[in-house]
């Protein structure tokens, strides 16, 4: 299982990705973080007890790399649960570098197969309540197994 750690300012997450779930979606996050596309962007949109969202190229929300990525919602790990990474798009198929951590299962049964979930956190998931709009995503180090 292929493995990463997104550095933040806030601590590091480290996350395993659903390959067989969604292995379009991971092989397009595993690519972008290894050309350094995540390094020094922000997490800009924090909603507490629902997710903190980032891999906006501009801090807005509104930018991508330039391209979509189709949603992949029939795997088995497609709930949104405490740590969980998904994709956020702009209606379907819209995807492309955006993602958020879920806080808990609390607000995000509604977005199940509906946003492709690609990996969990399973150590650092206290970073997630740590972390505010504007903090940095300092790196993300994809580790093969």
């Amino acid at each position: 299982m292929k493995k990463a750690e997104i550095n933040t300012d806030k601590g590091v997450m480290k996350l395993e990705f659903y390959d067989k779930d969604a292995p379009g979606t991971v092989e397009n996050f595993i690519k972008l973080a290894k050309d350094g596309y995540y390094d020094g962007l922000t997490f800009h949109r924090v909603i507490p007890d629902f997710v903190i969202q980032g891999g906006c190229p501009d801090g807005t929300g509104a930018g991508g790399p330039g391209y979509n990525i189709d949603c992949e919602l029939d795997g088995d790990n497609q709930y949104h649960d405490r740590g969980v990474l998904s994709m956020a798009h702009a209606g379907r198929n819209t995807g492309g570098s955006q993602f958020f951590v879920c806080h808990s299962r609390t607000n995000t049964a509604h977005l199940d197969r509906n946003h492709t979930c690609f990996a969990k956190v399973y150590e650092g998931v206290e970073v997630i309540d740590d972390i505010r709009q504007g903090d940095k995503i300092i790196s993300v180090k994809v580790v093969e197994d």
